[in-house]
């Protein structure tokens, strides 16, 4: 038997932001299914800074995270490097170019519109028929998710955190006024269980009794390949098609792309399939004039929405000491900071931190209650 304050479940990225807050004034316990923390989407992300990307929830989230990420504190490194993205469209995209200049307008941000010529001359390996026009945000970073998530944890484990791998939850039940959560080794006894469990979330949910948010999980399907020549992995912005039908990206001297396909999916460990590989290899081969001669890797990742697509992060009404912290999408990365502060201050009952409420966010609009 174990006894703590706060028992997370779920060791990727939403799950040790949270343990980051709460260490330092808590006893924290982490339980891990798999044997090593951000097994599934954490370290599966194509992570970037993207403070234009999302609802404006997620938008008012990525930007209260900003200070965090460019001046961390001593246990992380450099999480931030430059990188700039680029949307990018033809002729007859002239809709998707509306949509992603209406968004930048509504969360006061700056995106510089280049001609045809601009991009060209910005990327010169696209084809001149695949662009017409183009977007770009120079506020576009890329992210290093390992060291983001092994901060969060050095900081949390100085404080006492206790992270478990190999702990697939079998049981949730409340006795006395808190809660017993069970794996096939262990008992722990605590006062407030964190689901921060990613594609699984409503699964654990139902453990405790509780009824599913209607969180559903897609699987999105990336890959590497070998950039055009020695300059592209280092000098072209994450590059995206308007109607987000594909994107590539430099990563580590190769190439990521990816089909963004959103295709609903059971809790599970993802796998590409072949197919999706195929078609975004053609939709990238047209809109670029090299061939992709060889697929290096490729994998699939699950990223979890609920029906309103913004995250949920909020004490469950009708079971006291139960937190849920998910439905974040492909936003977990870059809002990490910001919703571990949110929840952090939630789960020990303190006011939310005001460098938050300036940004506009607001408990209401990450409460479970609302998908009730």
């Amino acid at each position: 038997m174990e006894s703590v304050d706060v028992c997370i479940i779920g060791g990727g990225m939403a799950g040790a932001s949270v343990a980051y807050h709460l260490a330092p004034t808590a006893r924290v316990l982490m339980l891990e299914r798999e044997p090593h923390v951000g097994y599934h989407s954490t370290g599966r992300s194509a992570a970037l800074y993207h403070p234009q990307y999302g609802s404006a929830v997620i938008r008012s989230l990525t930007a209260a995270s900003s200070a965090f990420y460019q001046s961390p504190p001593a246990e992380f490194g450099a999480i931030l490097s430059p990188r700039g993205s680029l949307v990018i469209g033809r002729a007859d995209q002239q809709a998707a170019f509306e949509k992603h200049t209406k968004m930048a307008k509504a969360s006061a941000q700056k995106l510089a519109q280049l001609s045809a010529a601009e991009v060209l001359a910005l990327v010169p390996e696209l084809r001149p028929e695949a662009v017409a026009w183009g977007l770009f945000d120079d506020l576009a970073m890329d992210m290093d998710v390992e060291i983001l998530l092994q901060g969060y944890l050095r900081a949390a484990r100085r404080h006492g955190l206790k992270v478990l791998t190999g702990q697939a939850v079998g049981a949730i039940t409340r006795l006395g006024g808190r809660w017993r959560v069970k794996t096939a080794d262990l008992e722990i006894d605590t006062r407030v269980v964190v689901n921060a469990a990613g594609a699984w979330t409503d699964e654990v949910a139902g453990l405790a009794s509780i009824a599913p948010l209607k969180l559903i999980p897609y699987r999105r399907t990336a890959f590497t390949f070998d950039a055009p020549n020695s300059e592209s992995g280092s000098r072209w912005p994450m590059i995206i098609d308007g109607d987000e039908q594909f994107y590539v990206k430099p990563d580590a001297g190769r190439i990521l792309g990816s089909l963004s396909e959103e295709t609903a999916s059971p809790p599970c460990d993802a796998q590409p399939e072949d197919l999706d590989v195929a078609i975004a290899v053609d939709r990238i081969e047209t809109a670029f004039s090299f061939p992709i001669k060889r697929v290096l890797r490729s994998w699939a990742g699950l990223r979890t929405f609920g029906p309103d697509r913004n995250p949920v992060s909020g004490f469950e009404e009708s079971a006291p000491g139960f937190y849920w912290h998910g439905a974040i999408g492909g936003y977990g990365i870059q809002t990490s900071a910001a919703l571990g502060a949110f929840a952090g201050a939630a789960i020990a009952g303190k006011q939310l931190p005001d460098e938050l409420a300036s940004h506009g966010i607001r408990t209401v609009d990450l409460a479970p209650a609302r998908l009730r």
